[in-house]
């Protein structure tokens, strides 16, 4: 959402290029406290003080959620947690090339990681780690991704789990094509329909391939679920940067609905997927959500958010942290005792403690396997230069 003094005319003697290029603190703050509670239509049914919110429109997608079910939703956000800052640990040792960190969104992705049934698609941009252990991929799965070994190493058909995107916004166009297939084939109109859903940055809705998704998507129907998580910043431009209205306002351009949900929220985030996942089944699709989070961390390990964002900020954003709300929640409605989040707390330890295991004893691939996976099927030529490229491998550790 933009602040007001993002778009006021400049000041006699300044010129639009300067006021653009250098907001004020004050335009930052002022900018922060617009936002920061999404707004009027934010979805929202626990608080950041961990407080039940009833909403008519939503709680009957949660209605069967019990104890155990919130008990799990925070075990899963806790684990994902603990993954994303041992693979970040790992990076700043040396043992990856370059982490992305989740730190702050974990309640976005559980909560449509778990509203997503076994049939449904995922398109992932490279930040979804808490959706890929949502669709069965260990958190080891992904590290040769940034440790430059491979593309990912599961299996995208099984885990109905696309391989990560890092071309900003390009997912996009693949899960609308994609979705426009399950149309083609008939795989929607009913309560046993398939859907597909596309995560995306705040950042990326300033790409074309973006827009195009969503003429696609729109113009044929296609039950997929645009999942925006406005994390606040591309990198270093903030949201109010980038667009005068609200992101998930932008739909009404493209004439599918648009809806924002409290992002560090993983029950209305739980809520309002399974509410979009059913209209896409059914053939009312596309709808857009867009998570309200925040990025706690940095963009990625070669980015330093001290430089371009205050402290003041990141503080409070610290107030509404989608792990502890669940937890006030638990103990408040006494659905968990301290033997219970100690429990996790060491399923959380032995977890990164096989990851980190995993990860420095990761072998290096044999140098043929920038072979394996260009096609879909062999092909003569690429045969060709692999026998070609293992002779003379061949040749030279024989000291020829």
């Amino acid at each position: 959402m933009s602040s007001p003094e993002q778009w006021t005319h400049p000041e006699p003697g300044e010129t639009p290029a300067a006021t653009a290029a250098s907001p004020s603190a004050e335009q930052v703050i002022a900018g922060l406290r617009a936002t920061s509670e999404g707004g009027s239509e934010l979805v929202q049914l626990l608080t950041p003080e961990g407080e039940r919110v009833p909403n008519e429109r939503f709680d009957p997608y949660v209605a069967d959620v019990t104890a155990d079910d919130l008990r799990g939703l925070y075990h899963d956000m806790v684990l994902v947690r603990r993954a994303d800052r041992e693979a970040n640990a790992l990076q700043r040792q040396g043992q990856l090339g370059i982490w992305v960190p989740l730190l702050g969104q974990e309640a976005a992705q559980i909560g449509v990681g778990r509203a997503m049934r076994q049939t449904d698609m995922a398109f992932p941009s490279y930040r979804e780690h808490g959706v890929a252990w949502c669709r069965g991929i260990k958190p080891q799965e992904l590290l040769g991704i940034f440790r430059g070994t491979d593309n990912g190493s599961w299996d995208s058909q099984a885990h109905r789990f696309h391989p990560y995107t890092i071309v900003i916004g390009n997912q996009v166009l693949n899960a609308a094509g994609y979705a426009m297939g399950q149309r083609f084939d008939g795989k929607v109109g009913d309560d046993d329909g398939e859907a597909t859903v596309c995560f995306f940055g705040d950042g990326a809705t300033s790409q074309g391939d973006v827009h195009e998704g969503f003429v696609w998507a729109a113009v044929y129907d296609a039950p997929l679920v645009f999942f925006c998580q406005n994390n606040q910043w591309a990198i270093s431009e903030p949201t109010e940067r980038q667009s005068r209205l609200p992101l998930y306002q932008r739909a009404r351009g493209y004439g599918f609905p648009g809806i924002r949900v409290d992002g560090n929220d993983v029950l209305g985030t739980l809520a309002v997927s399974r509410w979009a996942l059913d209209e896409c089944r059914h053939g009312n699709g596309p709808v857009l959500i867009e998570a309200f989070t925040y990025r706690m961390d940095a963009h990625t390990t070669t980015d330093d958010p001290t430089r371009y964002r205050i402290s003041d900020e990141v503080e409070t954003w610290k107030l509404k942290d989608p792990i502890e709300r669940v937890r006030v929640h638990l103990v408040r409605h006494e659905m968990a005792d301290e033997a219970y989040f100690d429990s996790v707390q060491a399923d959380a330890d032995a977890m990164a403690a096989e990851l980190r295991e995993f990860c420095f004893s990761m072998p290096d691939p044999p140098t043929s396997h920038m072979f394996d996976s260009v096609y879909a099927e062999e092909n003569p030529y690429l045969a060709a230069q692999r026998e070609e490229f293992l002779a003379y491998s061949a040749s030279f550790e024989g000291g020829h």
